[in-house]
């Protein structure tokens, strides 16, 4: 799943904000929530749900409850003085313009580009990189307020057409559309029920590949489990019910599966997946690409979901993959796609002790994209794994690519960190040389502060990195605001970079810290590993162990610290706020998975099974049990003030947990500090458009520095 990060901060200018502010604030009245007598009996251990109700999305009672909690979230955050000037000078920081990498497809380049405050990105193409542009597709055009999200866009490899998914408050539900490339003009083609980005035309260009779900029951689009996905192909200009099953696995209904196809247009992957660290890989040879045979058989390369088989592309027969088959760190193997077996693999770029990110065929070369101590380095390979040459970034950050084709010499490639707004470089690989496609401007000094990566230690003694942000004159004498993001699941690397709301934090002598914990893809599977099952806990404890390093170097105190993280990274926040209430002012759980019990019963939350664990297993409910936000809460504790953040159409990880844990919080919450919950409408897991964002941005900072003992820095005049 992927993370929606909430990281953001500033001080209003001339404000103190301390614990007068808290202090006469009124003791809020929550809204009432009925108790339910609901008890489930797991194992032997009887656990009470008394708000299972809140999991029916369609629920009147649940929609009065909403509205009375949004009245009183956005009454508390209306009141805040600083409220404004946070989301005045975010809109500021965030108003600059914002491009993609360049892809070639059809004779055209394609690429989006935002002006700054656009709802959504637009997407634009040229004939050449040097040429005039022209707008292909406006997505703000979709809907007036920015409720209908642009979800895909992909062009047809004979220049003709192109395909793009459209979803309703960005749910990961899509709707796909055809049409001209020149004039614009929509076909009648309308896909439904997709759910991924994996959309793959043919080379003659006459339909693509894709995968789909059966519909969901009326009403229940948003909560239904996620099962039984078929990947057809779809032929330009007939209708939906004639697409033909390409492939299927009805004997594992539970499987995620995409579909993919090489740079010659020949060969037809499809990957199946429990989790996200792990997949089969099965091939189609269409034969010719111009004639593509789609009665090919399917043939399976590598079954049993036992590591991780990621295709780069074929050159002369010969398959190149990135895997962790015997190789934590991962490594580039080649092999013949007729002769499969492992016991043919060539290992062409080897393990190594840093973490190898991605891999790509570009530029006639195999560029591989690793992690030392959670920086990005690239480096460059001929197709026998001799050196080829390597970037140079402008300092410690993420590298996002290289991005281009095999058979072209464009190369193209991103990077940011968190004083580097994210800019696209084109890569020439004959000199070494790296140029802007289109630089970003910022509208701060960069050089008034400086990132920091130390090291801390975890209870365990496991080495932890933690990259700080903050203004170079900072004092360390604990009375800073800070905050901790972290994030530690699905072997997802959490690499520094830009946030532009981080900035207005930063230049009023805000600290801002990224945990790089365990549970990530920062050291390999190995690492991710050790935050996985049972292993959980390691989790939580590196970043304990990175808030005690904030507060013993005296970057912050338990009164100005705050932690932040979502969807996974909600998770985390949820379960250390309850471990360690007296380390933490403030809690932000953003969309987070809370229910450890029954996360696995909705959408597409049973790919967390491969990742948590399900209470449908004694053994593995124990140990959800024992750290589940929802069912850890102390009636009469005192936790850090807490503002949680969902949304309507968020299907990935459905709201009903965050309306649980909220109305369980606050009924249990033994002191003055604020629980609040506030739900965005037409917004998902991961989308909100810019204005929606911003102002989530303000209020969760608004809050934040309200409920922090800090006093006002010197850095803050600005």
């Amino acid at each position: 799943m992927n993370v929606q990060r909430l990281t953001e901060a500033a001080f209003l200018i001339g404000i103190a904000f301390g614990s007068s502010l808290v202090a006469q604030k009124p003791s809020l009245n929550y809204p009432s929530a009925r108790r339910a007598d609901v008890i489930d009996n797991y194992f032997g251990t009887k656990v009470a749900d008394p708000y299972r109700w809140m999991e029916d999305l369609n629920s009147p009672e649940l929609k009065q409850w909403i509205d009375a909690e949004n009245a009183l979230a956005f009454g508390y955050l209306n009141a805040l003085p600083q409220r404004d000037a946070l989301k005045a000078r975010i809109t500021e920081l965030w108003n600059y313009p914002k491009v993609t990498p360049p892809r070639y497809e059809g004779g055209h380049w394609f690429y989006s580009r935002n002006t700054g405050l656009q709802r959504q990105s637009p997407v634009f193409m040229r004939e050449t990189l040097n040429s005039p542009e022209t707008v292909v597709l406006d997505p703000n055009r979709l809907s007036s307020d920015g409720s209908i999200a642009l979800s895909g866009f992909v062009p047809s490899p004979d220049g003709r057409h192109f395909a793009y998914g459209q979803s309703q408050g960005g749910s990961d539900w899509s709707t796909y559309y055809v049409r001209e490339l020149g004039t614009g003009r929509e076909l009648p083609d309308v896909i439904h029920w997709v759910r991924s980005l994996s959309v793959a035309w043919t080379r003659d260009g006459r339909g693509f590949f894709y995968g789909r779900y059966p519909e969901p029951r009326p009403g229940k689009a948003l909560e239904d489990v996620l099962r039984d996905k078929k990947i057809y192909y779809h032929a330009i200009g007939t209708p939906q019910s004639a697409d033909r099953l390409i492939y299927d696995r009805p004997e594992e209904p539970m499987l995620f599966i995409d579909v993919d196809i090489d740079e010659t247009g020949r060969y037809v992957f499809f990957q199946t997946q429990r989790s996200i660290s792990r997949n089969e890989l099965i091939v189609k040879d269409l034969v010719n690409p111009l004639a593509p045979e789609l009665d090919a058989p399917a043939r399976a390369l590598y079954l049993g979901h036992t590591a991780l088989y990621k295709p780069l592309g074929l050159v002369n027969g010969t398959l190149y993959m990135l895997t962790d088959r015997d190789a934590p760190n991962r490594k580039v193997v080649a092999v013949p796609i007729d002769r499969p077996d492992p016991s043919n693999w060539k290992t062409i770029v080897p393990e190594t002790k840093n973490a190898i990110e991605t891999a790509q065929l570009v530029g006639g070369t195999i560029a591989v994209t690793a992690l030392v101590d959670v920086a990005g380095d690239v480096r460059f390979h001929n197709l026998d794994g001799t050196a080829a040459g390597r970037i140079a970034t402008p300092g410690l950050g993420s590298i996002a690519g290289p991005f281009g084709r095999y058979g072209r010499p464009e190369i193209f490639y991103t990077f940011t960190s968190p004083l580097y707004p994210v800019t696209v470089f084109r890569f020439d690989l004959a000199t070494g040389n790296s140029n802007p496609f289109e630089a970003p401007t910022v509208t701060f000094d960069p050089t008034r502060y400086r990132t920091e990566r130390v090291f801390v230690v975890s209870k365990d003694g496991t080495r932890v990195p933690l990259f700080i942000a903050h203004h170079k004159g900072l004092r360390k004498d604990g009375a800073n605001p800070a905050m901790l993001y972290g994030f530690g699941g699905f072997g997802l690397s959490d690499a520094p970079q830009f946030r532009p709301e981080v900035i207005a934090f930063l230049e009023r002598g805000g600290v801002y810290a990224t945990a790089n914990i365990r549970g990530g893809g920062e050291y390999g599977h190995t690492w991710h590993e050790a935050g996985m099952f049972e292993k959980k806990q390691n989790v939580f404890d590196d970043f304990i162990a990175a808030a005690e390093y904030l507060v013993r170097e005296k970057y912050a105190s338990p009164q100005t610290l705050g932690i932040m993280g979502g969807s996974n990274g909600g998770l985390l926040v949820g379960a250390v706020m309850e471990q360690r209430p007296d380390l933490f002012a403030v809690a932000l759980p953003g969309v987070a998975v809370l229910d450890m019990l029954r996360f696995h019963r909705f959408t597409g939350g049973v790919v967390g099974t491969a990742e948590y664990g399900s209470a449908d297993n004694a053994t593995e409910f124990a140990y959800l049990y024992k750290y589940s936000p929802l069912h850890n809460v102390t009636p009469g504790a005192c936790y850090p003030a807490t503002l949680i953040t969902t949304a309507d159409h968020d299907d990935r990880v459905v709201p009903s947990h965050s309306f649980k844990f909220a109305a369980t919080l606050q009924a249990a919450q033994g002191c003055d500090k604020p629980v609040l919950i506030r739900i965005e409408t037409q917004a998902s897991h991961a989308y909100r458009p810019t204005d929606k964002r911003i102002a989530e941005l303000a209020d969760g900072w608004a809050f934040a520095l309200a409920n922090m003992r800090v006093r006002l820095p010197d850095t803050a005049a600005r």
